[in-house]
C-alpha cells in the first residue's frame, strides 16, 4: 500500500488548499479512504471520511462547512479541499484507507493568522 499526499503550503487565515492523496497497491474503490491531521506535540486526529463511493461522508465537527472531502476512483485519488482556513487547521495532513495500517509522508499544512 502507497499513499502519497500532496497540496499543502502556506496560507492566511481565511484562505484555501487543496489536498489530493494518490494510492497504490490495493483496490482503491473497495475502501473508504480518511483524512487526519496532527499538530506539533499533539496526537494525530481524525478530519474526515468518505464512504467507498462517497454514499456515507463524516467529519470532524470544527471542520464542517468548510471543509469538503472527495475522491476519484478511476484515477485512484482522495482530494480534501479546505476554505476559510484557520491558524488552528495548522498540521501534518494524512490520507488512510480503511482495513489498512500504512500511513504516507503526510503534507504540511500551515495557516497564518
Amino acid at each position: 500500500v502507497q499513499l502519497v499526499e500532496s497540496g499543502g503550503g502556506l496560507v492566511h487565515s481565511g484562505g484555501s488548499l487543496r489536498l489530493a492523496c494518490v494510492a497504490a497497491g490495493f483496490t482503491f474503490s473497495e475502501h473508504a479512504m480518511r483524512w487526519y491531521r496532527q499538530a506539533p506535540g499533539k496526537e494525530r486526529t481524525f478530519v474526515a471520511r468518505m464512504s467507498r463511493y462517497g454514499e456515507v461522508i463524516d467529519y470532524l465537527d470544527s471542520v464542517k462547512d468548510r471543509f469538503t472531502i472527495s475522491r476519484d476512483n478511476a484515477k485512484n485519488t482522495l482530494y480534501l479541499q479546505m476554505n476559510n482556513l484557520k491558524p488552528e487547521d495548522t498540521g501534518v495532513y494524512y490520507c488512510k484507507a480503511d482495513g489498512y495500517p500504512s500511513w504516507g509522508q503526510g503534507t504540511q499544512v500551515t495557516v497564518s493568522s
